[in-house]
């Protein structure tokens, strides 16, 4: 028969939580026939809460912890899917750089030699408010470099798609060879 399927274990609750449950149980054993919205329950409960006492409040922290405790060791025994990360293929083409990229590669060495305390995220943002502020004559030499290297990319993957094409044709002819003999 088919492999019993675990179920993930059940996520582990606040205090706040365990509180506005058993204050909801005692609200519908007080006043069963009364109806109350989301809204009007959630803000009755929130008053409540902040109303009680710090005593009171050690109590739905206490089963909160004993619910983390519990989450945490089911969560050990827990064998869940792992899903599986297709591997990329180190012969695939990369995708080549954008017009912003290539713009930043070369004024990155300049920013940072004029601001040697910078991190990469200030040089970055710096490269980003230049990059925003330039006009569109200056940025035509790194739009144009880029759609050269995108072209240039688009024909690569084209070839690699054929070549990937033919390995799966040889694997499967051999295989089929094998067969006949």
């Amino acid at each position: 028969m088919g492999k019993d399927v675990q179920l993930r274990p059940k996520v582990n609750v606040s205090s706040y939580i365990h509180f506005m449950l058993n204050y909801r149980n005692k609200f519908k054993e007080q006043q069963p026939n009364t109806y109350l919205g989301f809204k009007e329950f959630s803000r009755k409960c929130s008053e409540k809460w902040k109303s009680i006492s710090k005593h009171e409040k050690a109590k739905y922290e206490a089963l909160a912890k004993l619910d983390k405790a519990r989450y945490q060791e089911e969560m050990m025994n827990y064998i869940g899917k792992r899903r599986k990360r297709r591997k990329k293929d180190p012969q695939a083409p990369r995708q080549p750089p954008s017009s912003f990229l290539l713009f930043s590669l070369d004024h990155y060495a300049q920013l940072k030699q004029e601001n040697p305390s910078w991190s990469v995220v200030q040089v970055a943002k710096a490269t980003g408010k230049m990059w925003s502020t330039i006009l569109d004559a200056d940025k035509q030499p790194y739009e144009q470099k880029a759609a050269l290297l995108r072209a240039k990319y688009f024909e690569e993957v084209e070839n690699y798609r054929k070549q990937c094409q033919g390995r799966k044709r040889t694997r499967r002819g051999s295989a089929r060879a094998s067969l006949k003999k």
